[in-house]
């Protein structure tokens, strides 16, 4: 009997595994809302400079005439790269000949412009209010929006690493890693206690540390030997699996945080494109793991990575006028982006043995986070070219995803226990690799 039949005896689909997974779905829900917030506390509305002869009543009984505030406008903001008023600049005194109507862009030079000295006038038709227009985080200081949330995903970091420990005072650990780390009795009681949840207290009775030793006689004898993370990184058969699966997971944090943190700049409706996430997220996952089923682990995980950055290399090319399209094209690579996590969850999960699972996952997880780090200060290059944070955004995904075709295919094998476990099915795969070829044998008559 294996420990994959002592398990079906105790249940391994029952109401354990219900409250164990709505225990950490609950949590990570409210996580996910306040991540996805920002683009409402943070966003960045329409702005320009303020100027005294619009925003300060008393200076505009100096102006010759009766003036309307475009034209006003005109003569005091030079135009931006985006063919309106510009966003940074205003010109030191109001450039009156930009009036005639025969005047050019070339009757004004840089040198007439300064920056806002006097503060911003925001638009606040879509937000009356948000950290960018209470502090002001826009032209110099727009930097420290992206810096603030690296630093708030930095915290994530730290809080997974402090808290982490804490959270196994009450979440259930893995008795197949009790019992093959050799911790015999404390993996019994959890097999107890999963019976009594599932209803099957009579079953868990029966259970003893002579049943266990029969269960799991050839995982107890091997799987002895110390696992550490050192152990991922110096054994052949664990190596390569290893640094391409932690690149995956390296590749969704980086990608999603990156995208997700900033909707602004893929669309122009940002309430409706956060509606339009919420709406495709529930399918994406889902039909990720009927893609599972069909297609295998590998193509699903390598698809979903390139499909992702295809898409966000193709809204590069989308001019910004046509909004519908660069939503389209948003929605559908951060679909990628959410099929590409349910992949690598358990695509990692599959890869590595028991001994080491956890490990593993737990560094795959830590890299997703350094992405989330990172992805935000990616934003700063867009002060060279507005599309080169999309360029790189775009190209860590389809790099990715196609190292993860390097990775085996684990669809309907059982799971590794030992490390000797995956250092066979390696062996076979290499057998499998190897060229039969045909010998003839010359004898003489």
């Amino acid at each position: 009997m294996a420990f994959s039949e002592l398990l079906d005896q105790v249940g391994s689909v029952g109401r354990f595994q219900v409250l164990q997974t709505v225990a950490l779905v609950v949590p990570i829900m409210w996580l996910t809302t306040h991540n996805m917030i920002e683009n409402f506390s943070a966003a960045e509305p329409s702005h320009r400079c303020w100027l005294p002869l619009l925003d300060n009543g008393t200076a505009q009984t100096t102006v010759p005439g009766a003036l309307d505030p475009e034209a006003l406008l005109a003569v005091s903001i030079p135009p931006g790269p985006n063919q309106g008023p510009h966003q940074c600049r205003r010109f030191r005194q109001p450039q009156w000949q930009l009036l005639d109507p025969n005047a050019t862009a070339t009757n004004w030079s840089e040198t007439a412009t300064e920056p806002c000295l006097d503060g911003w006038v925001y638009d606040h038709g879509t937000f009356t209010s948000t950290i960018v227009t209470q502090w002001d985080l826009v032209c110099d200081s727009r930097a420290l929006k992206p810096m603030s949330q690296s630093i708030y995903l930095t915290g994530m970091l730290v809080g997974a690493a402090v808290c982490g420990h804490a959270s196994d005072r009450w979440l259930a650990e893995s008795a197949r890693w009790l019992l093959i780390t050799g911790r015999l009795e404390r993996g019994l009681q959890e097999l107890r206690r999963v019976a009594a949840i599932n209803g099957k207290r009579a079953v868990g009775d029966t259970l003893t540390k002579e049943v266990l030793h029969s269960a799991m006689r050839e995982e107890l004898s091997s799987g002895q030997a110390p696992a550490s993370l050192s152990t991922l990184l110096r054994t052949p058969g664990l190596r390569l699996r290893t640094y391409v699966c932690t690149l995956c997971w390296f590749a969704f944090g980086f990608t999603f945080y990156g995208l997700a943190l900033d909707l602004q700049a893929l669309g122009s409706n940002v309430f409706l494109l956060q509606v339009l996430l919420g709406v495709v997220d529930f399918p994406a996952k889902t039909g990720t793991l009927l893609l599972l089923r069909r297609l295998g682990r590998r193509p699903s995980q390598a698809a979903s990575l390139v499909l992702a950055g295809l898409c966000i290399l193709a809204n590069m090319l989308v001019p910004r006028e046509m909004g519908a399209l660069r939503s389209a094209l948003a929605v559908l690579g951060l679909g990628g982006v959410g099929a590409a996590f349910t992949c690598v969850t358990i695509y990692s999960g599959e890869l590595f043995p028991t001994v080491l699972r956890m490990t593993a996952v737990g560094l795959g997880q830590m890299a997703s986070r350094a992405g989330g780090i990172l992805a935000p200060l990616i934003r700063l290059l867009g002060i060279y070219s507005p599309s080169l944070p999309l360029l790189v955004y775009g190209v860590v995904p389809v790099l990715s995803g196609l190292a993860a075709l390097l990775l085996p295919e684990t669809q309907s094998l059982p799971l590794p226990d030992t490390i000797e476990d995956v250092q066979k099915q390696t062996a076979k795969k290499v057998a499998r690799s190897i060229p039969e070829h045909w010998v003839l044998k010359s004898t003489q008559l």
